[in-house]
């Protein structure tokens, strides 16, 4: 008991280490209990975060703040707008159209397997094969039946469209126009002991903003390059396999290597073991190069470093917890932690040195 009762005295003594504490348990319980119920209000911060990058560019070359936030908000609108209206009807259109093809695509792929039978009898059967291609052509069918079948026709579904539809553009304005106001007035409920708190915040601002910004510029480019690219080769599906390859870097690592297989599937089913395929498959993975190793460092400059181990165990635990918004913010997140970890041993000296020094002052 004496250790414990020595630990969270080191650790917890300092007032501003207690409002640290609560903080973090005060947001954590937040998300978890209202997560969620407040998706838009989560999302709509995530998109001012990234709006309020222009608006700060706008305010430095002399423009007024109203101004700026009004000129980044309707460029956003328009750009919501031509997405919607420009690429989601023809995604659609290419994800049917992949349904509709999928059993022309099992049958050749169960064609090449049924020779393996043949070329390694010892290692697999054909009774092997034909259980494999029948589940594989279950699910496929079971998957393409629920994608085709997705609709607005449902009144829960309609609600939800309107609310990030009319809803997130309004939180949006209103986070870019009012963000002083906003910040001000949580700083009024805030305690006085609460240096550390803002020193971990202000780091984490940084790290948070820079991440969602470079975030987007990078799903932005290589989505924008893969579909140059794949339009260039003639790859069937060009929209659809450039906007997964763009979402995928949303997951480090993991990402990548898992849309790597559908465009070399669709590659090889539209020409089989030529020499497009190779050149194609050559070009995809200098994208994957280039994006790994230059935009990357350029774009994430000021973030801070973390081991891919950390990254990884960030991407499944937050992941876990909070689904798609888990997997984006698993490195800020990550991040987050390892600014209070090291923010926490330092306020715990300090406060062990306060103690100490009082006597003798």
């Amino acid at each position: 008991m004496q250790v414990l009762s020595d630990w969270f005295r080191r650790h917890f003594s300092d007032p501003q280490i207690m409002v640290l504490a609560v903080s973090v348990a005060g947001i954590v319980a937040i998300v978890l209990l209202l997560g969620q119920m407040l998706v838009p209000v989560l999302a709509s911060i995530v998109v001012a975060y990234l709006l309020e990058g222009f608006v700060l560019l706008l305010e430095r070359r002399g423009w007024p703040r109203l101004a700026a936030v009004v000129l980044v908000f309707m460029l956003f609108l328009v750009f919501v707008i031509s997405v919607l209206v420009g690429v989601l009807p023809l995604v659609y259109r290419q994800v049917s159209d992949l349904v509709q093809q999928l059993p022309q695509m099992l049958a050749q792929g169960q064609h090449l397997l049924m020779a393996l039978p043949e070329r390694y009898p010892e290692l697999v059967s054909a009774a092997q094969i034909d259980a494999a291609m029948d589940a594989m052509r279950q699910d496929v069918v079971g998957y393409g039946q629920t994608l085709v079948s997705v609709s607005l026709s449902s009144l829960v579904g309609v609600i939800t469209v309107l609310v990030y539809l009319i809803l997130m553009p309004l939180l949006i304005f209103f986070f870019l126009k009012d963000k002083n106001l906003i910040l001000g007035w949580f700083r009024r409920y805030l305690p006085r002991h609460r240096a550390i708190a803002g020193s971990v915040w202000r780091d984490v601002d940084r790290q948070l903003s820079n991440y969602v910004r470079g975030k987007f510029w990078e799903i932005l480019i290589v989505w924008a390059v893969s579909f140059a690219t794949f339009t260039a080769f003639g790859l069937n599906y060009a929209m659809l396999l450039a906007l997964l390859v763009g979402l995928s870097v949303i997951i480090p690592y993991i990402g990548a290597s898992v849309v790597t297989v559908p465009v070399m599937l669709i590659a090889w089913f539209q020409w089989g073991w030529g020499a497009q395929f190779l050149w194609l498959t050559a070009s995809y993975l200098i994208i994957q190069a280039l994006d790994g190793n230059v935009l990357v460092p350029l774009l994430f400059s000021e973030v801070v470093d973390l081991h891919p181990v950390a990254i990884i165990v960030a991407i499944l635990v937050f992941g876990g917890i909070w689904g798609f918004w888990g997997v984006f913010f698993a490195i800020p997140l990550a991040t987050v932690v390892q600014a209070i970890l090291t923010a926490w041993p330092r306020a715990g000296e300090g406060a062990d040195a306060g103690v100490a020094e009082t006597p003798g002052g």
